[in-house]
């Protein structure tokens, strides 16, 4: 047997008060506001009655501390997988506004749909469908939930659909506390012939985004 969907959320808010891009740097913790938001998700997951038999984050510090209050809801370790991670960028560490200012960072947008500032979309996309794909065979029954980012959860969002997985960044749908929901369309098909399918997409943090800053995503 397999899982019944695999979870995929996004991290809570970051606290990034000089809103530079954080990607994989150190030190980047969920705000007093992420925390909560990190909360909203854990309390969504059991006020809809989910069993969730495992639990899978990025090895950042804001995907972890977002996997925390899952944890404990639902008394489930913290397993770290490195291929749900943020994404490779050049701008890492920088304002982004100031560095497109800057002739000497041009080079890096001259390719957009692969794109040539950080790791190419087809291959997060490869990574989180292989993530996904061990996460539905990790367990023989009930949910697993990944902790992740918004670019890596919405490559694939975009490579499942069928769809270019070039896009503008501001039309990602995919909030801070998000919960993108998969399932397989045939759980006994062979793995490598199976379907994976979105079937949810929630806010569980909405009440909270009108106060939330996001600027540091990749």
């Amino acid at each position: 047997m397999v899982a019944r969907q695999v979870h995929l959320v996004r991290h809570g808010e970051v606290f990034n008060p000089d809103r530079i891009l954080y990607g994989r740097l150190r030190g980047f913790g969920l705000s007093k506001l992420g925390h909560r938001m990190a909360q909203a998700v854990a309390a969504d997951l059991a006020a809809n009655g989910r069993t969730v038999s495992a639990l899978v984050a990025s090895p950042l510090q804001r995907t972890r501390e977002s996997a925390a209050p899952i944890s404990a809801i639902f008394g489930l370790p913290i397993q770290i997988d490195d291929r749900v991670i943020e994404p490779t960028n050049h701008f890492e560490g920088t304002n982004m506004r100031r560095a497109l200012q800057q002739p000497i960072n041009w080079p890096y947008l001259v390719n957009p749909l692969r794109p040539s500032w950080g790791e190419p979309y087809a291959d997060i996309a490869g990574r989180m469908r292989a993530a996904v794909d061990d996460a539905f065979d990790s367990v023989d029954d009930g949910d697993v939930v990944i902790v992740s980012h918004q670019l890596p959860i919405w490559t694939l969002h975009r490579a499942l659909a069928g769809e270019r997985l070039a896009h503008d960044p501001r039309k990602r749908r995919c909030t801070l506390s998000s919960i993108t929901t998969l399932a397989l369309r045939e759980p006994l098909a062979p793995r490598d012939s199976r379907e994976i399918v979105e079937v949810g997409y929630s806010e569980p943090a909405f009440p909270l985004q009108a106060n939330a800053t996001d600027v540091g995503a990749v």
